[in-house]
């Protein structure tokens, strides 16, 4: 994926909002963790938008994101967990794309795409 132009916009949303009071990785996770859980309302259908390499998800395929993945797997990527082929498992958020979300949902998941692909990392 390519890296994204600077959002001033998206950024000052980010350190101001989301990030404000994280110092270090452990403390950025543990916010977007909990921003993520805040705002993303469960479920939802999602699908997959790019292949990752922790994850059997194809490009195109549609799957339902039933909750954010426990806190303890989300210390260096945000992961949410999916009912796929009757189980159930977590993925990247980075590889979904929210289908009939509401306009908060999208730009949290935006929000979380656009960090990683600018490479910033927890």
């Amino acid at each position: 994926m390519t890296r994204p132009d600077k959002d001033e916009e998206r950024e000052e949303r980010i350190h101001m909002e989301i990030i404000v009071d994280a110092y270090g990785p452990e403390e950025q996770a543990t916010s977007w963790y909990t921003y993520l859980s805040d705002t993303l309302q469960f479920p939802f259908s999602a699908r997959c938008a790019v292949r990752h390499t922790t994850s059997p998800l194809e490009p195109g395929e549609v799957v339902k994101v039933v909750a954010m993945a426990p806190d303890e797997v989300c210390e260096h990527d945000m992961l949410v967990s999916i009912q796929w082929n009757r189980r159930q498992f977590a993925v990247p958020l980075i590889q979904l794309e929210g289908l009939q979300v509401d306009e908060e949902a999208r730009q949290a998941i935006e929000d979380w795409q656009y960090w990683v692909n600018r490479g910033y990392a927890l």
